[in-house]
């Protein structure tokens, strides 16, 4: 009997023992203990040390106020052509009222998730494929939007949240993958276009302007030969006059008329000469050369003579 006593007052002894350490907290940064007194929130424990009543204080929560990364599962989701998508990603929240965390529901983590998916299958239900891959931003950003707004209830902040992957069917990519193909190929046909059409301009360019440098070369070749011609017209025209007059001034000087009838003399044999073998009609007095000189009149009493 006295064995059983001391036996249960041993296990007294350390119960209190426990309870004892138990009631001494050493609570690390970034860490919040939240304590109840007899089933009742009491207070919230920060960083540091704190003594509670045994058997009346219990820490029944730790929360660690760390940012959390947490992941969401893919979820099949249908786009608003109809295209179901397999969507996953990553939230990034922290708690920031520990009490609120604790006592505002059950499993923040959990709630977030499921918040998360749902918020997505609604905004990627509003949008076509195509744009599904361009809007994530706007994905996100709605998300973060609902999970603040059910934050302020649940104590935590999401600071953003990233959509890892957003995975179409194989038939859909595939058909996806001809469509980049194709307009691939469009753009190379483009661009090869584009620059058979810009050779060919650059051809016809050069062409024209060879054609209007050479137009205008023959122009102003033209208009050198029509002026060289033109002075050559008046050099001769001014040397004929001087020769005029120079003759006239010369036949109408004593002895110039017979000087100068010699000289048609002797111009006129010469050319006989010439025509030695030559095919000409000739008069028939040729013979009477001196007929013919009578008949050159330089001047008013030669030409009297022969009238």
């Amino acid at each position: 009997m006295d064995i059983f006593v001391m036996l249960v007052w041993a296990i007294i002894f350390l119960i209190l023992i426990v309870k004892f350490f138990q009631s001494i907290r050493l609570v690390s940064t970034q860490t919040a203990h939240i304590v109840e007194r007899l089933g009742k929130y009491h207070k919230t424990l920060d960083a540091g040390f704190h003594a509670l009543i045994p058997f009346a204080d219990k820490v029944t929560y730790q929360q660690d106020l760390r940012e959390e990364a947490i992941d969401v599962p893919p979820q099949d989701c249908f786009t608003g052509d109809e295209v179901k998508v397999s969507v996953d990603g990553v939230i990034y929240i922290s708690i920031m009222d520990p009490v609120k965390a604790s006592y505002g529901i059950v499993d923040y983590r959990y709630a977030a998730v499921q918040l998360a998916q749902t918020t997505t299958r609604s905004v990627i239900g509003t949008l076509d494929l195509d744009r599904t891959f361009e809007e994530r931003d706007v994905i996100s950003a709605k998300v973060v939007e609902v999970l603040d707004s059910a934050g302020l209830i649940w104590g935590i902040r999401v600071h953003r949240y990233e959509i890892k992957n957003i995975s179409p069917p194989h038939t859909v990519r595939n058909a996806m993958e001809k469509q980049v193909n194709a307009e691939r190929e469009r753009r190379a046909i483009l661009a090869t276009s584009e620059g058979d059409k810009q050779s060919r301009i650059s051809r016809s360019l050069g062409l024209r302007a060879e054609l209007i440098n050479r137009s205008e070369g023959e122009k102003q070749k033209r208009i050198n030969e029509a002026e060289g011609k033109a002075v050559e017209i008046k050099s001769i025209a001014t040397a004929t006059a001087e020769a005029i007059n120079k003759i006239s001034a010369v036949v109408s000087t004593p002895g110039g008329s017979d000087a100068m009838k010699l000289q048609v003399k002797d111009r006129y044999l010469s050319v006989l000469g010439s025509l030695e073998h030559s095919k000409i009609i000739l008069p028939a007095n040729i013979v009477t050369f001196t007929g013919w000189m009578d008949n050159l009149a330089l001047d008013e009493e030669s030409g009297e003579n022969s009238k």
